[in-house]
């Protein structure tokens, strides 16, 4: 037998064997997780149906009907304005959710190097504070006027 009759006679067998399997994977972690969140868009939609869902909720004697009706007619307006918006500039809402994503990155990046030259400096060997000479015990201690936290005003670099 040569390979050409080896072979199967689909010559997508592989891409339909991938295409299962990532179905069965995508299926998988779908009853694990649940499902995956939509676009930055569908979010906007279900939170502003959530937001108006709860306000719409709230039936407070103190208000009354007037109030009840003009918060009714508030969601209206709201939902109304939203709704063009989220439509014709859906890919705008997946941009501004990744800008947010950078900047947490960049100011946790920030904290998390800032947090780092504190602590450097009350590390020592045997428990003391190479700068002050002050243990750990009295540098956790709440009632200690010596813990200020860092000495003067310290810039920190966002670039």
């Amino acid at each position: 037998m040569s390979e050409a009759t080896d072979r199967p006679a689909d010559g997508d067998a592989w891409a339909d064997a991938c295409a299962e399997d990532l179905a069965a994977e995508k299926a998988r972690r779908r009853a694990e997780y649940g499902p995956p969140p939509g676009s930055a868009a569908e979010e906007l939609r279900k939170l502003v149906d959530a937001v108006a869902d709860k306000v719409a909720s709230f039936q407070s004697p103190l208000l009354g009907m007037a109030a009840q009706g003009a918060v009714q007619q508030v969601i209206r307006q709201a939902k109304t304005a939203v709704e063009p918006v989220i439509e014709r500039n859906p890919d705008l809402f997946d941009h501004l959710a990744a800008a947010g994503n950078e900047l947490m990155a960049a100011y946790r990046s920030a904290v998390e190097g800032q947090e780092s030259r504190w602590t450097r400096s009350t590390e020592g060997a045997g428990g003391a504070d190479r700068a002050t000479g002050t243990s750990k015990k009295a540098a956790e201690d709440p009632s200690d006027p010596r813990d200020e936290g860092p000495s003067g005003s310290e810039h920190i670099d966002l670039d």
